[in-house]
């Protein structure tokens, strides 16, 4: 069984963003990447679950929607979620 798709909205130059795609590159976590500045939809859906803000990253994985979460957290859901 895979593990649940994690998508990633971001937006160049954040830091945050750089620190979660080395944790998740190191766990062997494979995610989709959205720049939030080139992608409308990833940036209304960042500002529906961040009170308006652009705060990135911003994690989906299944129905789930996280805000800066570590590599470890989003590795865990999409194990969780896929029923491994």
């Amino acid at each position: 069984m895979s593990a649940t798709p994690v998508e990633v909205l971001w937006r160049p130059g954040c830091p945050f963003c750089v620190k979660l795609r080395v944790g998740l590159m190191v766990l062997g976590v494979r995610a989709t990447w959205r720049n939030i500045w080139d992608d409308p939809e990833a940036s209304a859906l960042v500002r529906a679950h961040n009170q308006g803000n652009e705060t990135v990253p911003t994690v989906r994985v299944g129905s789930v929607v996280l805000t800066n979460p570590s590599a470890g957290k989003v590795r865990s859901l999409a194990r969780r979620s896929s029923g491994r």
